[in-house]
């Protein structure tokens, strides 16, 4: 097997309801080291798969029996190393190119079921009329309340062409609603942007695909067009999971001095020990021009305002961990999500995989993000009133066998105000509605206004955690003379 045996590496965190997953194709040269079996083990196994075939109920196939060992061997790790079977396999790598087939939505769940946060444009469902906040209650008229999101969005996966039905619950109808439509080949664009108000521009990367820092490059352009003066920049990474680390390389190289380090990471093979700087080599992974020449001069010194919350996870965690630390930007929004390990994809068959957790990375001041996350800045809430449904959501922490991080021990403060403000924050939550970012009533990117025009901003304190104080070591590495202190990392 190890002939055949091809490694891609990847960070990721992992699959965006409705929305594919995030991969890098870049190939790791891995040595495969001959590792003394444990042959007590191995008979133990043996003896259990015969007693499986020989004493069960009913025949089971050899195939099945060896995939679920393996299934179980890679996923009892931690909660991102995983065998990807055939379909699996095919969707993380559809990802990383921004298209997938589908229905053309991204979800979460409320009260069990699947709800709508948002169509994508010129999909199915934005043509049928779908809109944020509907429930998606039947699939093909079988319910779905109980079903976790990954199954209901396989439900809603298939073939090009093929056709599904879903019955929806609306707040302003009466009755539910039920559409017919036909699944496609969806292509989703990660960055958009707009002139919210003159000298001042919103940009938001929803997830890190290899189109991604093109994408960026050609919008950034067209805001400066449109207001060539721009006095400040609010860049938002709010519920982007993450993708391929080139991309986050890339977007965080257009903002910061040339050649320094963005992210370090650091794991048991020689190869996962690494240090990423603001080159083209390493943003790049292609021959031809370099995309970031093409930017204007202004955007590596435009005031910026970083925008995250718990949503905000491994390659956006070290966008904002890497700007954070230059102060080149202020991180204003709520504890990110806290995805700080490498995931390294190794292909077994053609139509078969192992994602396997290898290293953790690191900000350019060696911060480990693991378990953690980026703590903003200036703590802001989602609304004026408090945090919404972000408030509800879980983080890496949270994760049964998740891997820890390496640089202090994790603590479980912020537990005790949890558990006092659950009543609370459940309530608001039942009352809040999804925010359309980039929206007049989007009450963090108002504040990341006030931030940059110098006017007051509502912060919200937090009670039982302490922020992590970055700006004192930022100062540093803030040029790119101390760049050999962080390629150590």
């Amino acid at each position: 097997m190890g002939s055949k045996l091809k490694s891609f590496g990847l960070i990721s965190f992992g699959v965006v309801a409705g929305v594919a997953a995030s991969l890098q194709y870049s190939a790791i040269a891995q040595k495969i080291n001959a590792m003394p079996l444990p042959l007590e083990k191995l008979s133990e196994f043996s003896e259990i798969f015969g007693m499986i075939k020989s004493d069960y109920v009913e025949p089971v196939e050899d195939d099945k029996l060896l995939t679920e060992a393996i299934n179980g061997m890679v996923s009892a790790l931690d909660p991102h190393s995983a065998y990807l079977d055939k379909k699996s396999f095919k969707e993380l790598r559809e990802g990383t190119e921004g298209k997938f087939v589908g229905l053309g939505i991204e979800v979460g769940m409320e009260d069990g079921y699947v709800k709508v946060v948002s169509p994508i444009e010129d999909s199915p469902a934005s043509r049928a009329g779908i809109q944020p906040s509907d429930l998606i209650t039947r699939i093909d008229g079988v319910p779905i309340k109980g079903l976790s999101i990954d199954d209901a969005v396989k439900k809603m996966r298939g073939e090009p062409n093929t056709k599904i039905t879903l019955t929806i619950a609306r707040k302003t109808e009466d009755k539910p609603i039920v559409v017919t439509l036909t699944r496609e080949l969806i292509k989703q664009h990660s960055v958009k942007g707009k002139v919210v108000e003159p000298g001042y521009a919103w940009l938001r990367i929803s997830q890190f695909q290899e189109p991604t820092l093109d994408d960026m490059v050609k919008k950034i352009n067209v805001l400066y067009a449109q207001d060539p003066s721009l006095k400040g920049l609010v860049l938002d990474l709010r519920n982007d999971p993450g993708g391929v680390l080139p991309g986050a390389i890339g977007v965080s190289a257009a903002f910061l001095p040339k050649d320094v380090a963005v992210v370090s990471t650091n794991g048991q093979v020689e190869d996962s020990r690494r240090t990423y700087f603001a080159k083209k080599e390493f943003y790049l992974g292609r021959a031809g021009s370099d995309p970031l020449a093409k930017l204007p001069a202004a955007v590596k010194n435009v005031p910026m305002v970083v925008l995250i919350n718990t949503g905000s996870a491994s390659a956006s965690e070290i966008v904002a961990g890497a700007l954070q630390d230059y102060r080149r930007a202020t991180i204003l929004g709520t504890q990110s999500y806290g995805k700080g390990s490498v995931q390294t994809v190794h292909q077994i068959t053609d139509d078969t995989a192992i994602k396997l957790t290898t290293a953790r990375y690191y900000t350019p001041l060696g911060r480990a993000i693991q378990a953690k996350g980026i703590q903003p800045d200036l703590r802001v809430e989602e609304t004026a009133n408090g945090d919404g449904f972000n408030a509800l959501r879980s983080r890496e922490a949270d994760l049964h066998k998740h891997l820890s991080n390496d640089k202090e021990a994790e603590s479980d403060a912020a537990a005790v105000d949890e558990l006092e403000e659950e009543k609370r924050l459940i309530e608001l939550a039942k009352k809040s509605v999804p925010v359309d970012f980039g929206s007049k009533d989007d009450f963090q990117l108002r504040q990341a206004l006030n931030h940059l025009k110098g006017l007051p901003v509502k912060v919200t304190p937090l009670k039982t955690a302490k922020l992590d104080n970055a700006g004192e070591e930022a100062a540093k590495i803030a040029t790119p003379k101390n760049k050999s202190a962080t390629s150590k990392q």
